[in-house]
Formats: structure tokens, C-alpha cells, sequence
């Protein structure tokens, strides 16, 4: 089968530059292109060549500014099999009228379907095209089927994945070892260690632990806060929200430690060093891959009840749910609870990391994506619709149409003049 994985405008593939979709598709990529021929497509970065073929797996790439028209060119060259359009559903109309012989898959990783984000006739458009819908977590099932009742039969959940061979739990020697070198490296040796991994954005929520430390080093004295991650993606300037939280921590002095943004590669060690993990999302979180990670790093979760999140972590049985996640005092009444019934805290990482190895590995997440498309595969292709396309409210169709028509055009010419 020939196999397209379309990735967004936002970030590269392979994950030089993080990104939680990208990291998922270097996951699975090795599986399926054990079967398939699987191309992907995504932005070009400076560390990277525009077109590689690595191992079985070939990258085309081509520029944020023209990325939508740049693909969908492709596609109809090409014409695969079945396309896998990721956290991009307005795009899908776009690519079906390049390549109208393929079968389409879109999967959801946040809230595409609002209004702000996609139109009532490329929503309404994309769920009639595809073959189906795959979400990171039933809550953002929600939002597609809200929008789209029709999408209910269409959209199925596959939760995110990791590689549980990249986490190594304190309780064994690597991981005992890891631990020991990280906390080394930032003096916390003989620390209690909080730890926050994510963007420092108002909707991660960062601040709240900040002024949770009060009431935490009043039980902990010996605790301190990491927070690990930049304002975004391999970005390590401070915005204003950045130089808040700066101000925020100057009391607390070496208690609460910044890292800065932090390679995907590497970003596994840094979770040996957590006694507890919190996850302290203020939005409707999709459901946030941090919990897969700190569950495999054998690290004691807590989380918001916020969007996906409770969908994995079970309160009190692999983790602890703030339900107040507003509150920087909920958030204090969670990290002591954790600190001071460890034994209770080392139960829920076990089950934790029992839970990823059994459900949430990129093998798992690789052979339920295999189902799909080969069900795709064996049904025959969407018609396009009778609407026009003409009148799709798509930014993209016009310059898409007229490129496709000079390169169908300059074919032509070519092949006149042989």
C-alpha cells in the first residue's frame, strides 16, 4: 500500500524540533513502513534536506508559505493509497480534490473542529470524505460529533503512545542512575522534586504551582520545583508571561528551577528525576502525551480534570486528579498528599507504568492505525461531493486550482517538445 502521513505547517518530521504529533509519527513510521510505503510530508527546516529517504521511510518537504498547495501538487502526482491527514480536517477538502482516487484518514490531536478553525462546509465536507476519524481521547471525539452529528459512526479513539523502552523507572538500575545524574546536575540531590514538563503558557498553568510552594515547603521543606520547557518549541525566549513567572519564583530562590526548553530526545531523563509529576493544564487539555511519558518514567502523576486528561490517569489508582485546577491551593493539597504517602504515591507509578506497557506504546497506537487503513484500503474511494468547490469557503482552492492547471500545462509543453 502506498501510504501518506500529511503533517501540519507547524513543526518538521522527523521531531528535531519537539511537537507531540511529530514525536507520535517518528513512533509509528518504523512499524508501518514494514508494510507499507510510507512517505511523509512536512515543513522544511535548516536541519534538514528537503527530500531524504531514511531507512524505508521517504520525507518530501517543502515550505511553510506554499505547504497546503506544495502537498496537495503532490498528492495528485503521486496518488496514494490512503492519506493520513493529521490535526488538519479544513485541509482535507483541499487534498481530496487533488487526489480524488485516494482514501482519506484525518486524526484529530486538539479542538479543529470549532467554528473558529473550520468552517459548517469543509466540517460537514471532511466527514463525508473520509474514511474515518481518529482522536487522541474521547473528549475530543466530543467536539467533532457535537459539531457533526454524522461523524459519530466515522470517529474512533486511539490514544497517543510512547516507546516505554526510552523510561527507565527508578526502581531499576538505569533508571536508579539516571536519577542520581540529573538531580546531580541541577543540585537537588536530596530534594523532593516537583516536576512540571510543558510550555510556559498561562493555559499549562505553571504559575499555579509556583505559588503552591508556600504551603508545600511549609510540610516539605526539603521540596523544590522543576519546571522544564521553553514559551514554545525549541524557543527559549521570555515573553511577558515568562518574566511573570521569573517574578513569581524570586522568593523561593533555588526552590523553584527553570531548565529551559528541552530536546525531544532527551527529555526522558529528565523525568527520572520527579517525585511527583504534575500535569497542571487550565484548558480543555486533548489529553496531554506528559501523562504516557511520566507514567512509563515510573514517575507518580497528578493532573487537572480538564478536557482528556482523566481518561488515563484514575484518581487515587494511577495517579491524582485536582478537580479544583484553578486553585494553586488544590494544586499544594495534591503535591503534599503525594510527598507524604510515598508508599501510596509508588503504588500509582507501578500501575502507571503497568498501564503504558499494556495499552500505550507507538506499537499499540502503530497496529490499531493499521486496521484503519487497511480498511480503508480495501473500500473504494469517497466520491467527491456535488457541491461545487468552487464555493468552499477554503482560503486555499483558488491558488491551489491554478497551480495545479500551469503544472498540468507545463507538462504538456514538455512533452510537445520532445
Amino acid at each position: 500500500m502506498r501510504l501518506a502521513f500529511i503533517c501540519t505547517e507547524k513543526l518538521p518530521s522527523p521531531a528535531v524540533r519537539g511537537g507531540a504529533i511529530q514525536i507520535m509519527m517518528d513512533g509509528v513510521s518504523p512499524f508501518l513502513s514494514q508494510n507499507h510505503q510510507l512517505t511523509i510530508y512536512s515543513i522544511t527546516d535548516a536541519a534538514l534536506p528537503n527530500r531524504e529517504t531514511r531507512g524505508d521511510i521517504k520525507y518530501i518537504r517543502f515550505p511553510r508559505d506554499s505547504y497546503v498547495e506544495d502537498v496537495a501538487s503532490s498528492l495528485k502526482e503521486y496518488a496514494y493509497d490512503v492519506v493520513h491527514v493529521f490535526n488538519r480536517p479544513k485541509n482535507v477538502v483541499i487534498y481530496k480534490e487533488a487526489s480524488p482516487t485516494s482514501r482519506f484518514v484525518v486524526s484529530l490531536h486538539n479542538e479543529m473542529f470549532e467554528t473558529n478553525k473550520i468552517s459548517d462546509i469543509d466540517a460537514e465536507l471532511c466527514v463525508e470524505y473520509v474514511h474515518k476519524i481518529t482522536t487522541v481521547s474521547n473528549y475530543i471525539k466530543s467536539t467533532i460529533t457535537r459539531r457533526v452529528p454524522a461523524a459519530e459512526n466515522k470517529t474512533e479513539p486511539i490514544f497517543s503512545g510512547i516507546d516505554p523502552n526510552s523510561y527507565h523507572p527508578i526502581w531499576t538500575s538505569r533508571g536508579l542512575q539516571l536519577r542520581n545524574q540529573m538531580r546531580e546536575r541541577y543540585g537537588v540531590q536530596n530534594k523532593k522534586v516537583i516536576l512540571f514538563v510543558g510550555r510556559l503558557s498561562v493555559k499549562k498553568g505553571p504559575h499555579l504551582l509556583i505559588e503552591a510552594m508556600d504551603r508545600v515547603l511549609d510540610e516539605h521543606p526539603d521540596a523544590v520545583l522543576v519546571i522544564v520547557g521553553g514559551k514554545w518549541f525549541s524557543d527559549n525566549t521570555v515573553d511577558s508571561y515568562g518574566q511573570w513567572l521569573l517574578k513569581l519564583a524570586e522568593p523561593y530562590r533555588s526552590r523553584v528551577i527553570f531548565t529551559k526548553f528541552v530536546q525531544a530526545g532527551e527529555i526522558q531523563n529528565y523525568f527520572s528525576m520527579g517525585d511527583v509529576f504534575v500535569c497542571s493544564s487550565q484548558w480543555q487539555e486533548p489529553l496531554a502525551r506528559v501523562h504516557y511519558e511520566a507514567m512509563a518514567a515510573g514517575v507518580p502523576v497528578i493532573t487537572t480534570d480538564r478536557g482528556g486528561n482523566a481518561e488515563v490517569v484514575q484518581h487515587k489508582r494511577n495517579g491524582y486528579i485536582v478537580r479544583t485546577y484553578n486553585s494553586s491551593d488544590s494544586f499544594a493539597d495534591a503535591i503534599n498528599y503525594m510527598l507524604t504517602y510515598r508508599d501510596e504515591a509508588r503504588t500509582m507509578a507501578f500501575r502507571g507504568r503497568e498501564m503504558v506497557e499494556g495499552f500505550f506504546t507507538f506499537k499499540h497506537v502503530a497496529d490499531r492505525l493499521n486496521k484503519i487503513y487497511m480498511d480503508a484500503y480495501r473500500s473504494e474511494p469517497t466520491p467527491l461531493s456535488n457541491i461545487k468547490v468552487t464555493k468552499l469557503k477554503s482560503r486555499f482552492t483558488r491558488p491551489l486550482r491554478r497551480k495545479l492547471k500551469r503544472r498540468s500545462s507545463s507538462k504538456r509543453t514538455q512533452q510537445r517538445g520532445r
